[in-house]
């Protein structure tokens, strides 16, 4: 290839060696350095991890104190700027990260000194962190090897006795797509229920809720009459304790009866301002007595 014209170089003979796929232990070193990236550092801040440590619904560690910073920062001038550089440096946040209900605080048993700590399984002593599979329970937070739950299945936590279903084992840093796409479901699950990640109430959700049934019960319809009921009849109760039903029907029969009082028949009060022509002649009232008893016999 002496730019002379004499031949013109093809790719063969350009690029000697095509690019080779990666091995499966070249796969499993790649995920092994992310592995332990993510178990040391801060998703949110990109900060060395310390305590406390916060996980979201998908069970990936944060700082709390960074992510105390993250929720007062969004919504300030200049804040949703922010949350999108942050989206672009690591996870797609969306709507994982709302508030402190969207995480639980961990648990972790640590052992060691203070300057090299590690975090272990409180039941088999076995290092939690990466080439490891590490799960922690909601509501409480305490973190065990998965091995533990497959072992000595149960429903309370064997630290705080604290209750808990098997949904609510969530992974730590997922790596298998089973467990990440039930984690997805599960979190799609408690939106719909109003609920958070640590099965709280999530702000607002009761607000909706209240709106929604409004909306319903005024645009559900009239149910329709029966044919022998006429409109002023009220419907069949729809109690189904017999001595409750017919409770409710006295307490309804006896305030419709006082309505038809009050409508038919006047106060007896008002009634004796007036007069009933008790036996009066009619020209020895005027306009000034009408209603008021005289005497035949009084002066004019």
């Amino acid at each position: 290839m002496g730019n002379d014209g004499g031949s013109i170089p093809t790719r063969r003979e350009l690029v000697k060696s095509s690019a080779a796929a990666l091995s499966t232990t070249q796969v499993k070193e790649i995920q092994t350095e992310q592995q332990e990236h993510y178990w040391s550092t801060c998703a949110l801040s990109h900060q060395p991890l310390h305590f406390p440590v916060v996980s979201d619904a998908l069970g990936t560690l944060y700082n709390k104190d960074a992510l105390l910073d993250y929720l007062l920062n969004v919504g300030k001038e200049g804040g949703e700027v922010e949350k999108e550089e942050l989206e672009r440096r690591g996870e797609a946040f969306k709507d994982r990260l709302r508030s402190l209900r969207d995480v639980v605080e961990l648990q972790f048993q640590t052992e060691g000194a203070r300057g090299s700590q590690r975090w272990i399984c409180p039941v088999t002593g076995k290092h939690l962190g990466p080439g490891t599979r590490a799960v922690y329970l909601v509501p409480c937070g305490h973190a065990f090897g998965e091995t533990v739950f497959k072992e000595m299945p149960g429903d309370v936590c064997l630290l705080c006795n604290e209750p808990y279903t098997a949904e609510n084992i969530i992974p730590i840093l997922p790596t298998f797509q089973t467990d990440k796409d039930r984690l997805e479901l599960r979190f799609k699950g408690l939106k719909s229920q109003g609920l958070t990640h640590s099965l709280k109430k999530a702000p607002g959700a009761g607000k909706k809720r209240k709106k929604t049934a409004t909306v319903q019960e005024a645009t559900v319809p009239e149910a329709p009459l029966k044919p022998t009921q006429t409109k002023s009849e009220k419907p069949e109760s729809n109690i189904k304790n017999a001595d409750t039903a017919s409770l409710t029907a006295k307490v309804l029969a006896e305030q419709e009866e006082r309505n038809k009082r009050r409508k038919l028949g006047a106060n007896d009060n008002v009634k004796s301002m007036f007069s009933n022509k008790n036996g009066m002649d009619e020209k020895h009232l005027d306009f000034m007595t009408r209603g008021f008893s005289i005497p035949a016999n009084a002066k004019r």
